[in-house]
């Protein structure tokens, strides 16, 4: 305002806006978010609930080929050649589990899944105690040379005593050959 200079007011005003979208938009938007992975869940926890999802399915269609079937033999529902036809293809295609040498190779991998998690797990054990032993081995030494140099100068400081004690003994020995000397010549 001073010296003609007029002040500067920055206004916002709100806009109202609208984002829409076409059905076929948000439906590829809910397909690409489908597909998004929650990282606090682990795999395997994701594979074991998409075959218990995949079981309770099965379970209940097998449950509703069995309405069907028994409603057809009892006369409520009249038999359609197409369906029974799907449903005997669908029953060739389950596998036999009463054969012995498919249930021996079940078993046999199995047990070999079993021992690979087993050994996976000791291997990761092992590695870690080397580690911690590694670990402890270069603390030691980092601490022992710490104090290493520590004993080096109180080492250092006791062997210039003992120096000095040793040259006071052989001086204290010089002076007593000399007064033994002095004590033999009287």
């Amino acid at each position: 305002k001073s010296g003609g200079a007029a002040e500067v007011r920055k206004s916002f005003a709100h806009v109202p806006s609208l984002i829409g979208a076409m059905e076929a938009e948000e439906v590829g938007v809910e397909h690409l978010l489908r597909d998004i992975n929650d990282p606090t869940v682990s795999t395997v926890a994701n594979l074991v609930k998409a075959k218990l999802s995949g079981l309770s399915t099965l379970t209940e269609k097998l449950v509703e080929m069995k309405d069907y079937l028994t409603a057809v033999s009892e006369g409520r529902m009249k038999a359609n050649s197409e369906i029974i036809a799907n449903m005997q293809a669908i029953v060739n295609l389950l596998p036999n589990l009463n054969v012995e040498e498919l249930v021996r190779s079940m078993l046999v991998k199995n047990n070999d899944m079993h021992m690979v998690i087993y050994l996976s797990a000791l291997i990761r054990c092992v590695i870690a105690l080397h580690d911690l032993v590694v670990n402890k081995i270069a603390y030691n030494d980092e601490v022992g040379d710490e104090l290493g140099l520590a004993k080096g100068k109180a080492a250092t400081k006791v062997d210039v005593g003992e120096e000095k004690k040793e040259d006071d003994g052989d001086s204290k020995a010089k002076g007593d050959k000399s007064q033994s000397k002095k004590k033999n010549s009287l």
